[in-house]
């Protein structure tokens, strides 16, 4: 197991079931991920990367993904050895908690399927960002994900990366993922606020990143009638209005209709 850590620390804040949206979508995009017993993966981990002050986050993971599959592992990692110290009571058998950072704390034999690291990344400098993911992917098995990505104070908004392992050690972007639980209204600019580290900075003429939120914007203006029939609607509306102006985006009704918008990379 690496001794030091890489990285830094975080502020730590959190609430509870901030992620529990990210979870509910990773259970819903690939929930044969969190179940595979197959070879390698009969044993491999959850990992919760950055989980805060307090453990909340793993735990509330734990309960969800565990019904699904009461076997999973799970290891939640933090760079801050208090907060590492006031989540062992919490720990058993099938959840662990470890200090470490993007060099992550296994032990001999342990691999990983999925990571989750949620308002981790956005503190680093964006020439960081790379060579973070690039560190990770050494620990996911081939096929195993990452969603990387910030969310809002209480979770209500988020933007994420969703990346696959693929066999060169290397990680293949499958998607970027924004939620919305309408709480907070529809309004595609809160999205930019949001972004991943790789894009925020990013959203300026000439990225497509700038096309795509200039696009969406134009479509959620003009599907704005569909606001009359509930926020649902309109933010569904104005994805099919999205898709026509030759976006990749996932127009079904089991995403749409829960706040999922996924955008295929």
């Amino acid at each position: 197991m690496n001794k030091k850590p890489e990285g830094v620390s975080t502020r730590g804040k959190t609430a509870d079931n901030r992620l529990r949206r990210v979870d509910n979508f990773m259970l819903l995009y690939e929930p044969a991920l969190l179940t595979r017993a197959d070879g390698p993966f009969a044993q491999s981990m959850f990992v919760d990367l950055g989980y805060g002050f307090d453990p909340r986050t793993t735990l509330e993971s734990a309960a969800r993904f565990r019904k699904i599959n009461p076997d999973l592992k799970i290891l939640g990692v933090e760079i801050d050895k208090e907060r590492v110290e006031a989540a062992l009571p919490f720990a058993d058998e099938k959840t662990l908690f470890r200090l470490g950072g993007f060099n992550l704390p296994l032990e001999n034999g342990e691999t990983v399927r999925l990571i989750r690291a949620f308002n981790v990344l956005r503190q680093y400098q964006e020439k960081d960002f790379v060579s973070a993911y690039d560190r990770l992917a050494e620990y996911v098995l081939p096929g195993g994900l990452m969603i990387e990505g910030t969310s809002t104070p209480f979770g209500s908004v988020w933007a994420a990366n969703l990346v696959r392992r693929v066999e060169s050690a290397q990680w293949s972007l499958e998607a970027l993922v924004f939620s919305t639980n309408f709480h907070t209204g529809f309004d595609v600019e809160e999205f930019q606020t949001i972004l991943p580290k790789n894009y925020i900075h990013r959203v300026v003429k000439g990225e497509p990143i700038f096309d795509f939120f200039e696009a969406w914007k134009r479509s959620a203006a003009e599907t704005a009638f569909a606001k009359a029939f509930g926020l649902k609607q309109w933010f569904a509306a104005s994805i099919d209005a999205l898709s026509q102006k030759g976006f990749e985006v996932d127009c079904r009704k089991k995403w749409l209709s829960k706040g999922y918008l996924i955008w295929y990379l």
